[in-house]
């Protein structure tokens, strides 16, 4: 008991319970196991009747056969349904031996009725589901400090009480909308939805010439533009509404937010760009779809999500793009073509892509080594990576991708290549290559696991290996020349600048391969890395600490340097100019730059 309430009282939205009450809580919870496969509750299914914490193990939610995110302990599943009273808009899956926390509906409701219970409710359902895979920051745009007019799309639909039914159901089907707003002459308003069309209409056989004042709702419920988005979604939930006119102080409305506008941030989160992904027909749906990765940055970063956070959710949304797109390739060939894994390689392997990112890729199949099938299996990387640039996403400029046919392989091609470096790291490009691999991870095929990389795993052991990897990750310089006390480039197109990727994050990412292979570490994100290398011993702890830290500041720099570039209609970069930081960053800056040096030296 003492257990199970210690670990409640970590997480939220129970570190807010008074002791009485979180004991309460743990004495009514009850272990549930679950084997490595098994499903907890299906998608569609009855409502859930019971709250269920992850208290070990790992939890997968599934849509339509796609895993859309995992949860890890602490994390709660299953609540919308319960709170709802509607049936179940995923599947949970045990995606390990995993041990849930079974708590009561009667007394998780009571926790949720609390005011930081709400609260939790409102940011969960604003952000469900958030991540994908292993190892993803579960990060999402925090709604609370959005106000409501923000997430207003179209232009409002306005009547007069006397308009006839027909006219404002045609209004509603020509425009898309689900709702027209009544204005009643007098400072108040009505709705009209497409729900009380088909209830007070259809249903009960009101003629289309009765006017929309027989059928609307009244008065209707409204907000002022300022409100926070997080308020108006706790009074649709309390008062059972699907929409809220948004009214300006003049009087005006201003349109219509519904309840999808609040729970998925339609105009911009992950979820809605990875559904509309998943739905897409065509291949111009899809890259229609990516274009919308920009502005999803865009919110996040105005949201005030940790830069590493939205690397790791952008990278969802291009692994989405990318196994779509794979799908669509795949369906238009006149016979399947032989059994094959996508990896993406680079920022994307390492789940840490951000706007100026290329999108580096390769292909591995699992069959004999024939000219055909590579012919084929180099054609679906052509279609694939073609459509990803036509959405803003650029190839490696070193033709690192999936549509050249040194990166196209047979398993067995791919297995001898990585031997033979591994046995002579001398050869030409042999570190490169395998600094380029080792950071690959499957987004679409047959192999579970990581058919490349996993290859990887006696690099640890291989001594000339490391000692190559080790100088890749020591010789990288900052360029020469200083302005205030900072590096910048000396001559060139971007003279005067901090070129803040190659001066500072590339000589981090190699630093945390180095020491991540070292402690038998393969494919994982640059701080996981430095976390195994750590505790491995490979880093010492206060260096792999060090550039953890300058590595977060980096990228929050970097970031923001771009999402400025962005709103200017601008070319993303890494090119900073150090006049533009406050003496304040500029001093971190320097301070961060000396770890990564110091880190250098000792290696």
């Amino acid at each position: 008991m003492s257990q199970v309430a210690d670990f409640l009282a970590a997480h939220a939205p129970f570190d807010t319970l008074e002791p009485a009450e979180l004991e309460r809580v743990a004495s009514a919870a009850e272990e549930e196991r679950h084997a490595t496969g098994e499903t907890i509750f299906a998608q569609g299914a009855e409502p859930v009747r019971f709250l269920r914490v992850v208290f070990t193990g790992a939890v997968d939610l599934i849509l339509d056969g796609r895993v859309l995110d995992r949860l890890e302990p602490g994390e709660l599943l299953g609540h919308p349904s319960m709170l709802s009273g509607l049936p179940t808009g995923f599947a949970a899956r045990a995606a390990e031996e995993t041990v849930c926390l079974r708590i009561p509906q009667g007394v998780a409701q009571d926790v949720f009725t609390k005011p930081e219970g709400l609260r939790y409710v409102t940011r969960s359902l604003l952000a469900w589901p958030r991540g994908a895979d292993r190892g993803t920051p579960h990060a999402a745009v925090d709604a609370n400090r959005r106000p409501v007019a923000t997430l207003i799309r179209d232009e409002p639909l306005v009547c007069a009480p006397d308009t006839p039914i027909r006219e404002a159901a045609r209004l509603m089907s020509a425009t898309g909308q689900t709702a027209v707003v009544v204005d009643l002459g007098d400072g108040s308003h009505g709705i009209v939805t497409d729900r009380d069309l088909r209830t007070r209409v259809i249903a009960s056989g009101v003629g289309s010439d009765a006017p929309v004042s027989d059928v609307m709702s009244v008065p209707a419920y409204t907000a002022p533009p300022d409100r926070l988005a997080s308020d108006v979604l706790l009074d649709m939930l309390e008062r059972d509404l699907r929409h809220y006119p948004i009214v300006a102080p003049t009087g005006e409305i201003l349109g219509v937010v519904d309840d999808i506008d609040l729970v998925t941030i339609e105009t911009a989160s992950s979820f809605h760009v990875r559904q509309r992904i998943a739905r897409a027909e065509t291949v111009d749906e899809v890259v229609a779809a990516g274009r919308r990765l920009p502005e999803l940055v865009l919110t996040m970063h105005d949201a005030h999500v940790a830069a590493v956070d939205i690397a790791a959710i952008g990278t969802v949304v291009i692994d989405a793009l990318t196994r779509r797109l794979i799908e669509l390739s795949v369906a238009t060939l006149p016979e399947p073509p032989p059994p094959f894994s996508w990896l993406a390689l680079g920022s994307q392997g390492r789940r840490e892509v951000v706007p100026s990112s290329d999108v580096d890729s390769a292909i591995v199949w699992f069959g004999p080594d024939d000219d055909a099938a590579r012919s084929v299996l180099q054609g679906i990387g052509a279609q694939v990576s073609g459509a990803l640039e036509e959405a803003g996403l650029c190839a490696d400029d070193h033709r690192a991708t999936a549509a050249d046919p040194l990166f196209v392989r047979s398993h067995e091609s791919w297995q001898r290549a990585a031997h033979s470096w591994l046995s002579d790291p001398m050869q030409e490009k042999a570190a490169l290559l395998v600094s380029v691999l080792v950071d690959s991870r499957p987004v679409w095929g047959v192999h579970l696991g990581n058919p490349v990389a996993e290859t990887f795993a006696a690099a640890a052991d291989n001594a000339a290996l490391l000692r190559l990897l080790a100088r890749m990750a020591t010789a990288r310089r900052p360029p020469t020349g200083f302005l205030r006390g900072l590096v910048v480039e000396d001559s060139g197109e971007h003279r005067g600048r901090l070129d803040i990727k190659s001066g500072g994050l590339v000589p981090i990412v190699n630093l945390a391969r180095w020491a991540g292979i070292a402690a038998g570490v393969t494919n994982a994100s640059t701080r996981e890395r430095l976390k195994a290398a750590a505790q491995a011993g490979t880093l010492p702890a206060s260096d792999a600490r060090l550039l953890r830290e300058a590595y977060d500041l980096m990228s929050e720099l970097r970031l923001g340097h771009q999402v400025d570039q962005l709103r200017a209609g601008a070319a993303p970069d890494d090119h900073l100019d150090p006049a533009s930081l406050s003496v304040l960053m500029r001093s971190q800056l320097k301070e961060a730059f000396r770890a990564v040096a110091s880190v250098q030296k000792h290696v």
